[in-house]
C-alpha cells in the first residue's frame, strides 16, 4: 500500500469496522479537480446500496474533519463486486483457486501483465500457476490485481 492509501486507510477503516463492514480496500487516483477516491466495503451479508450510502455519509463526515486531501475529490463507496480488486497477503490467501489478472510495477520476463490461478501465498510471495509454470511475486512488486470471475454454463 503507497503511504497516501495507508493513511487514508487509517482514517477510515475505523468508521467502516463500527458501522459492521469489512474495508476491503481503496485506490486514491489523484487527477486534479477530477481526484477520486474509491473505497470498497464487504460483509458476509452483501452491500446494498443503502450500506453504501450510509458509509458514504460518515467517511465524507470524518474526511471534513481529518482533511488528508488538499483540494476536491469525488468520493465513491462500493462492494468489491465479482471481480474484486486485491490488495493484501490475506485477500490473496482468501481467494487461492481463483483466476487473478496481475499488473506488476516493473516488468517481468518483458511483461507486465499475468493471469493465472492463484495458488495462494508463500511469505510475502504470490503464486500464481500460468499453464504448467509457477510465478512467485513479492505483493510490494504487484500494482494491481483482481478476480477474473468465472461462469459455469
Amino acid at each position: 500500500m503507497v503511504t497516501k492509501d495507508a493513511a487514508l486507510y487509517a482514517i477510515i477503516e475505523p468508521v467502516v469496522t463500527a458501522m459492521g463492514f469489512e474495508l476491503w480496500g481503496l485506490d486514491y487516483l489523484a487527477q486534479g479537480k477530477h481526484s477520486k477516491l474509491m473505497i470498497y466495503i464487504d460483509s458476509p451479508n452483501g452491500i446494498s446500496v443503502d450500506d453504501c450510502a450510509g458509509v458514504s455519509r460518515q467517511v465524507s463526515g470524518i474526511m471534513d474533519v481529518e482533511d488528508p486531501i488538499s483540494g476536491n475529490y469525488s468520493l465513491e463507496v462500493s462492494s468489491p463486486g465479482l471481480d474484486r480488486p486485491l490488495y493484501t497477503l490475506d485477500h490473496f490467501s482468501r481467494f487461492s483457486g481463483h483466476v487473478v489478472q496481475l499488473k506488476l510495477r516493473t516488468a517481468f520476463d518483458g511483461r507486465r501483465k499475468f493471469q493465472g490461478r492463484l495458488a495462494g501465498i508463500d511469505g510475502d510471495e504470490v503464486l500464481l500457476h500460468i499453464d504448467s509454470e509457477e510465478y512467485c511475486f513479492p505483493i510490494e512488486s504487484i500494482d494491481q490485481a483482481r478476480v477474473v470471475p468465472q461462469f459455469d454454463d
